[in-house]
């Protein structure tokens, strides 16, 4: 039974997540505030966190960096439905994915067993390879990527965006496709969750992210990856 830690301070969102997690098969712990849930990330470790960003005392951002620093688990933020800021600011401390609120507990457990299912394939299934693009390498076994020698700090699903586009060189992959391979999804996501973290890619490993030469927009389509660039 895979163990989810609840970081949610409204007690009434947290007892329904709590109960419809359950009945998913979920071992759920709960923590009302940023600091007991981080104290239970590091006692505990859970297989999987889902993250209320505004919480009253330590913020969510702070609470999803500092877990990242010290642990590759999933992190699934929650956010509302149209603040983009928060999305942004929250794939870049390290989560995951993100739900929105009013939170659809079917649509929630499916992106848990997605993301569980990502753990396990990056787990058991890595491979040897050391590529090589212009100025960037991408050492897939340790999970490092340089750019001109120096290590790019990359959270875990901005290293899956790359592997998977170092794996089809010069194709054109769709928005949905990116989705599925990436995220685990073949129909949950949105476009948003795919742009956010292109976005934070191409200013980590391109030179002039405005203008990339690695990751191409084809507009309409998705995204190409040219690795000779």
């Amino acid at each position: 039974m895979a163990q989810v830690l609840l970081v949610e301070d409204d007690a009434g969102i947290r007892a329904a997540l709590s109960l419809a997690l359950e009945d998913e098969g979920y071992d759920i712990m709960q923590a009302p505030d940023g600091r007991t849930g981080l104290s239970l990330a590091a006692s505990e470790q859970p297989d999987l966190v889902l993250l209320d960003l505004r919480l009253p005392d330590v913020s969510g951002f702070e609470v999803c960096r500092e877990i990242r620093q010290k642990s590759n688990v999933p992190i699934i933020i929650v956010t509302a439905q149209t603040d983009t800021h928060d999305l942004v600011a929250g794939l870049e401390a390290g989560a995951d994915d993100y739900v929105t609120k009013p939170v659809n507990t079917k649509e929630l457990a499916a992106r848990i067993r997605a993301a569980l299912r990502r753990l396990v394939r990056e787990v058991s299934g890595r491979s040897l390879d050391v590529s090589r693009f212009g100025d960037i390498e991408l050492h897939r076994e340790a999970g490092i990527v340089k750019k001109a020698g120096v290590e790019v700090p990359l959270t875990k699903t901005e290293l899956r965006l790359l592997i998977e586009f170092a794996d089809h060189p010069n194709m054109v992959l769709s928005r949905d496709q990116l989705l599925e391979r990436v995220w685990g999804y073949d129909y949950l996501g949105d476009s948003r969750l795919v742009d956010a973290h292109i976005r934070r890619l191409r200013v980590k490993i391109e030179d002039s992210p405005n203008d990339p030469r690695y990751i191409i927009t084809n507009r309409g389509l998705g995204y190409r990856f040219l690795p000779g660039a």
